[in-house]
């Protein structure tokens, strides 16, 4: 009896994993589906120079996006506490302070980048013609920043709101968008790069019109913040964004090192990394959703007291990021012929794509874990572990194994340093993640969340 219980929670807690990963990577899978279909129509132009030049530029934009979705996550998050609080009031004040601080910064944000887009470009490898193009691309896109910040804090005050579906469909939206415009703007008037750039800053236009509209049709809008409400929100908003930020960031910082190491094995490489970085979240979408996702049903099982439960969700996230990265990765290997005429890739472009599609997207499975335990982190109480797990990933993950793979192996060893580094702190991750809910199903929370403050990274070597 005991065992048919289990069982039936099990497959319960599996099945609104899987609903609620696959619900939510639609969104997240078609703003990323645009950037590959951006690829696709540069690499049709035939020249590694502009496929190389978007691969730099993706380096450097990634921090700005980053940037982005910590602020948008701080304010999903207290626009919901408010209203949780059933404070209305609160929450379109939030909602405004929120959507103020994120314009202002990202616009201070934006021009320090675009006045420094060629020391950027250069720092990751970008010279000679390629660097010229890259920043010309930034040139257009970058200023469109605080645009793109509307937009994702538009989106969490709605799912905040517990209307995902608008959100979403503003993603949707962006995405038509670009899809559209980018064989007008690069074949039909041969813009070129900067007919690409120009679609995705219409894009961001739509996600931003789209995400706020219905915030003022359907929620009330915003009620203006006086000064004093504004200096009382701001140390809300910055206790969760900037852990948020700081974790997003580690991301980028990873991934401009690996493009600095394989710029210096030419545009080819650089082109084949920049078709790769734009496969992964198609390919794997679901599991970048999936952290969001299972975040959720873990917190409301801790918070009931059901720590079997959180147990069984973690246990069935990691079952399902198994389940859909051994699907995608056949996928991926049985299109690898169509992928590189699609691309229209050469020599090393073409190398760097079948590792991929080989074994490579196997290791993806150690992205997931990472991701599951990040989420878990969050929703027991120890969002710095995230952090820690982040950075620790992007850095000691990644900087050593990528220089000693490059080593060995040139360009494709880069790749495989990579997914090594991630195989080792995702099984730090695993570690801490069924340590973090063993103590606290075993002990008082309170007791263990003093124990995480204090905890250092000396432990975590220990």
């Amino acid at each position: 009896m005991a065992d048919a219980q289990a069982k039936f929670l099990t497959g319960s807690l599996f099945k609104h994993v899987t609903v609620m990963s696959l619900t939510a990577s639609i969104g997240l899978v078609a703003i990323f589906l645009v950037d590959l279909i951006d690829m696709v129509f540069i690499s049709m132009l035939g020249r590694d120079e502009l496929a190389a030049a978007v691969g730099y530029a993706g380096a450097i934009l990634f921090f700005t996006t980053a940037f982005s979705i910590g602020m948008a996550i701080s304010a999903g998050a207290l626009v919901a506490r408010a209203l949780g609080e059933g404070d209305a009031h609160k929450a379109r004040r939030r909602a405004a302070t929120s959507t103020i601080y994120g314009f202002g910064i990202a616009s201070v944000f934006s021009a320090i980048v675009w006045l420094n887009l060629e020391p950027l470009a250069r720092a990751v490898g970008a010279s000679g013609p390629t660097l010229e193009l890259s920043v010309q691309y930034m040139q257009i896109i970058v200023p469109s920043l605080p645009i793109l910040m509307l937009g994702m804090v538009g989106g969490a005050i709605l799912r905040a709101h517990g209307d995902a579906r608008r959100a979403m469909m503003a993603t949707l939206g962006g995405s038509i968008v670009n899809a559209v415009l980018d064989p007008i703007l690069i074949f039909g008037l041969d813009l070129e790069l900067t007919g690409a750039a120009l679609a995705s800053v219409a894009a961001r236009c739509t996600i931003g019109f789209m995400s706020l509209y219905p915030v003022f049709k359907h929620y009330g809008g915003f009620d203006k913040p006086t000064r004093e409400e504004m200096r009382v929100d701001l140390p809300a908003i910055a206790a969760i964004a900037a852990p948020a930020i700081l974790t997003q960031f580690a991301t980028p910082f990873g991934q401009a090192y690996i493009t600095r190491a394989m710029s210096e094995f030419g545009e080819e490489a650089v082109a084949g990394m920049a078709i790769v970085g734009r496969l992964i979240p198609v390919a794997f979408g679901a599991i970048l959703a999936l952290s969001g996702a299972v975040g959720p049903i873990i917190g409301q099982n801790f918070g009931a007291g059901q720590h079997e439960r959180v147990r069984g969700a973690f246990r069935d996230a990691m079952i399902f990021t198994a389940l859909w990265v051994v699907g995608a990765s056949i996928l991926l290997f049985l299109l690898r012929d169509p992928l590189v005429w699609l691309f229209n890739a050469e020599g090393m472009a073409v190398t760097l794509l079948f590792l991929f599609c080989g074994p490579l997207a196997l290791t993806y499975i150690f992205d997931g874990l990472i991701f599951v335990g990040n989420a878990s982190f969050n929703n027991l109480g120890h969002p710095f572990y995230s952090t820690w797990i982040n950075w620790g990933r992007h850095t000691l993950g990644t900087l050593p194994f990528v220089a000693i793979g490059a080593s060995l192996w040139g360009a494709p060893g880069i790749l495989i340093g990579r997914a090594a580094g991630g195989a080792v702190f995702a099984l730090v991750a695993l570690y801490l993640a069924m340590r973090v809910m063993r103590v606290k199903k075993s002990s008082d929370s309170t007791a263990f969340a003093r124990e995480g403050r204090q905890m250092s990274l000396w432990h975590l070597r220990r």
